[in-house]
Parts: C-alpha cells; structure tokens; sequence
C-alpha cells in the first residue's frame, strides 16, 4: 500500500532558533554597527605616522613600520593583561573559534580616523603562550599603473577576455597593490560584473563603468568552495580568488577561466618560471599531466614581482617585476615539461610583453628609480644585469 509522503516539518519557533529569531540576527548582522575599540587609538597612530605595517607584542611598545624601519610608538610596553584587552575585543565569534584552535586568525579590520574609514588587513597570533598582533594598512587609493611604475604590458593583461593571470610573489611584494590597479583600470574601460572572493577584503572599488561585488569568506559567505559554487550562478565576467593556496583553489579558478571567465590570483613563488613548479607542488604527481595542460591552455600571464627602495623623492618603493606571456613557444615548454627553459623564452619574448627581472632592474636605474647597490642586491644573475648596464644583450640559447 502506498503511503502519501508527509510534508517537511518546520522547526517550531523559538526565542533561540525558530525561523523568527534566525531573521532577527540576520537584520542585526546587517544593520550591525561597530563601537570604537580601545585598539583604535594605535591604528590611529599607525596612519597617522603614514606606516605601512603595525607590530603587537606583551612586553615591547607598539611598532609601525615606516619607510621599511619598524619604529616603536611613545608609550609603555604592553603587559598581557592589556594585551588581552585590546585585541581580544577585535574578534567576532568566528575568529574566536578560530584563534582558539588554530593559534592564529586573520581578518579584516576597519577604523575611522578623522572622518575616514581605513581598512587594516589584521593576523593575530599566539608567541610563547602570549597574543600579540601583526596589521597591515590598505591604502584607501588604488594607484593607476603609472603611480605604481609597472611596466606597459601589465596593462596589456587586463584586455583580455578569458582565462588566469597570476601575480607571484612573497608576502609584501605588492601582489594585491597591483591586482587591485590591474582591476580599477579594468572598472574604467569595461561594463563588466567583477566579483571577489577574498579572505580578507583589502581594497574597497568605487564603481566606475563595472558591477562591483566583494565577498569575504567567513563574513559574507562560509568558505572557498561554497563561494565558488554560487559564483557560477552570479553571472561574472571577471573573477579575483585571491591567493591560490591549495588543490580545491586552484582546480575551481582554473575551471572559472575554462569556462570563459577571467581570473586572477596570486601565488606564492619566486620568479614567473618556477610558478609553473609551485603550482604542480599542490598536486599529486600523477595528476601534473593534466595540470600542465590546463596551464598552458588557460594561462595568460604570470607577473612576478618585489618590492624595492626607490631613490626617486616621494616614491618610495618601486616593483621590479618578471612578466611571462603564454606565447605558442611558452605553452609548448610548459605542455612538455621543459620548465627550465622557461628564463630563456623570457629573455627573448620582449616583442611579446615578456621581461626577466635583469631587464626590470636595468630599467629602474636607468629611469633613476633605483640604485645600483639595491638592484645587485637583489638580481638573480648578478653577471647578467652587469653586462646589460654595458649595454651588451646577452642572447638566449636555442630553447626548442
């Protein structure tokens, strides 16, 4: 006999969890609006002093670092108990669990200052059993690429219509600087949807000719994945992941670009070449076939870059950056496997937009934003870069 199928029932409202209370804590959550925080006073400070970077820990003054020199602020150090105090408060529930378990969270933070709202891309942590704090300032201006001194092919990257590009670079490099220049640009030439999906949100857009829509993980949507899974159905033309940290990461970004979009992202890696590597490293080795192939298919550009003492007033730090342009001769390299032919096709593919770094650094002295001690300091062939302040082109090797 067949029995009819009962309707779903619904949880009985509650005070706590009925469908009344869930949208009173949603309507609370949106209309949510912070106090003042005694930490307020020290990011004050931090912007203030135009810091870049401002250090927390039981024992020591608070340090901001200026010019690339940590300085301690004028005040006492900082004993636990007021450690505790002021940083505890800055966490939501969520961080909280996540600082209990994991000994560290990250989060964006927001801070008025004389009428303006700045946004602090803040890490707390655990150091010998004691919390202490480690933010960084973003900028509430989004220089153009002629403010950040990055070469004209950067801009040729953002014309296009699918598929990634990867900024690569260490921590403080200035990834996010250029992708948030690299997107405004894009906001002021297209009527496009931009979405974001960032953990944490650091630089906020104005809307110009695009649709703007920033999603940070934890606050607007749970994770990664789930965000992802919704960003199919929101209709974006060009997509920014963020940091591309694990398979599950990269696999999504890169079935967004098969699938006609645009993404960028950001690695970790030292040079456009060995991005190729970092990226294989998050996957098994029987898998790096397949990988390959989505790379070389769906990659547009890989720009590598660090952050330099600039020696022109008013300016001061510079990029020096590697640029790799998927080229017919790069995309079979990278197809084949011949990854450490990649510096060679670099160095010859300037008609292509491509640069190693011996040529950004040549150009950064010679337009008198760099000296030559900062630029051997950091050039990876120290001959190389010799020879081409001579003016002698050293010519790559056959590579095919």
């Amino acid at each position: 006999m067949a029995h009819a199928a009962k309707a779903p029932q619904q949880p009985a409202p509650s005070a706590e969890g009925g469908p009344e209370a869930v949208v009173r804590r949603l309507k609370e959550s949106l209309l949510e609006k912070r106090e003042p925080l005694e930490v307020d006073k020290i990011f004050r400070a931090l912007v203030k002093l135009e810091g870049s970077d401002l250090h927390m820990k039981v024992g020591r003054p608070p340090m901001v670092r200026v010019r690339g020199e940590l300085k301690p602020l004028n005040r006492p150090p900082i004993d636990n108990q007021e450690m505790i105090d002021l940083l505890v408060p800055m966490m939501d529930e969520r961080n909280l669990i996540i600082f209990e378990q994991e000994g560290g969270a990250d989060f964006a933070y927001v801070c008025d200052v004389d009428g303006e709202s700045w946004r602090f891309r803040v890490n707390l942590l655990k150091q010998l059993g004691k919390i202490g704090m480690v933010a960084r300032r973003i900028s509430n201006f989004i220089p153009d690429f002629k403010g950040l001194y990055l070469p004209p092919s950067v801009e040729t990257l953002c014309h296009f219509e699918q598929g990634m590009i990867l900024l690569a670079g260490v921590t403080g490099s200035g990834k996010s600087t250029t992708i948030g220049s690299m997107l405004n640009y894009i906001n002021t030439l297209y009527r496009k949807h931009i979405l974001t999906l960032e953990d944490p949100i650091e630089f906020v857009y104005t809307e110009d000719k695009c649709l703007i829509n920033q999603r940070e993980i934890g606050q607007d949507v749970v994770d990664f994945g789930v965000g992802m899974k919704h960003a199919v159905r929101e209709d974006p033309d060009i997509i920014l992941v963020g940091e591309l940290r694990d398979e599950e990461t990269f696999m999504t970004a890169i079935h967004a670009a098969e699938t006609g979009h645009l993404v960028f992202g950001t690695i970790h890696a030292a040079s456009a070449s060995t991005t190729i590597g970092r990226i294989l490293d998050l996957f098994p080795e029987e898998m790096h076939g397949a990988i390959r192939s989505a790379i070389a298919f769906n990659m547009k550009g890989i720009v590598a870059q660090k952050l330099l003492k600039s020696i022109k007033p008013g300016v001061p730090r510079v990029p020096t950056c590697e640029i790799m342009t998927f080229t017919p001769m790069v995309r079979k390299l990278v197809l084949e496997g011949h990854d450490n032919k990649l510096p060679d096709a670099i160095r010859i593919g300037a008609e292509d937009g491509m640069q190693d770094f011996t040529m950004s650094l040549k150009q950064l002295i010679d337009d008198e934003l760099i000296d030559r001690p900062t630029a051997f300091a950091v050039a990876p062939n120290k001959d190389a870069l010799k020879m081409a302040l001579k003016g002698i082109d050293v010519k790559a090797p056959g590579i095919i």
